[in-house]
């Protein structure tokens, strides 16, 4: 298995572990390695990863807010 699929893998575990409640980061990287059979420092590397892509994502939608507040402002004038 590739390096760029190991990572899709184990993102996509990871999130399969937050969608079913999981809130324990520790435990939810020990189901991750007992589930998929990698390293531990493996899954860590790749939830570190997937933690910077969401909160990039998050700056992105959180720097329009300001802009839909004033163009809202706006359209109330």
């Amino acid at each position: 298995m590739n390096r760029t699929n190991q990572s899709t893998i184990i993102k996509e575990a990871i999130n399969s572990y937050l969608d079913k409640g999981v809130t324990d980061k520790q435990d939810i990287y020990t189901k991750v390695v007992d589930e998929l059979g990698v390293p531990r420092p493996t899954v860590r590397r790749v939830a570190r990863d997937l933690r910077t892509d969401l909160l990039q994502k998050i700056q992105i939608l959180q720097s329009d807010m300001p802009k839909a507040t004033v163009a809202t402002s706006e359209e109330d004038e």
